[in-house]
């Protein structure tokens, strides 16, 4: 070891035990009251389960949408800087330009109410949607998609029920032979997967 080197051992050995110590201190944080857990508690199952109280129209969905959604997604539901909304209808779409969005992609409603209750309006609030908002919003689109018709209610008891355009395209993980609600372990490597 270089003198240099251990000139700068000695410093900070001598140095070390002058800095004090963070104490521990009982003021810090408090325990979350149980309307704080509640309001934090917003998992969505995807058959709806803990979806809000709440309704909304493609009609009540369209004025939201012009007011907080279409700055980022366009006016159409196409072509803003934020992902399209809406399917482009033309049947001379390429891949170049995907006809599938997040509404057509998405195997359960609920995953759409839950993106739009969770994220949306990203750049002015994300989480800010009145229940009502998330609902009309998720009518809007779904109608706007040729998924449900345009006078149809969206609440609770009806969005679970919606036929998802990739419901059949969509296949639960399955990793190792786990399943839902069973303790996950990592399965050992195989002996070909070791060399």
């Amino acid at each position: 070891m270089g003198s240099r080197n251990l000139l700068l051992l000695v410093i900070v050995l001598a140095v070390g035990p002058a800095v004090p110590a963070q104490s521990h201190s009982d003021s810090l944080g408090r325990t979350p009251s149980p309307e704080e857990v509640r309001a934090w508690d917003i998992t969505i199952s995807n058959e709806g389960k803990g979806l809000p109280a709440g309704r909304g129209t493609a009609d009540e969905g369209e004025k939201i949408y012009g007011v907080k959604c279409a700055a980022c997604h366009g006016a159409s539901g196409r072509g803003g800087l934020a992902p399209p909304v809406v399917i482009d209808k033309d049947p001379h779409t390429t891949a170049l330009r995907p006809r599938r969005v997040m509404v057509t992609r998405a195997p359960f409603s609920s995953v759409l109410w839950d993106y739009i209750n969770r994220a949306m309006p990203m750049l002015t609030g994300p989480g800010t949607l009145k229940p009502d908002e998330v609902y009309s919003l998720t009518a809007f689109l779904l109608y706007k998609n040729d998924v449900i018709n345009e006078n149809d209610v969206i609440d609770a008891q009806t969005l679970p029920k919606v036929k998802m355009p990739n419901r059949g395209g969509y296949v639960p993980p399955v990793i190792n032979g786990w399943k839902p609600l069973m303790p996950y372990t990592v399965a050992p490597k195989s002996t070909a997967e070791k060399k």
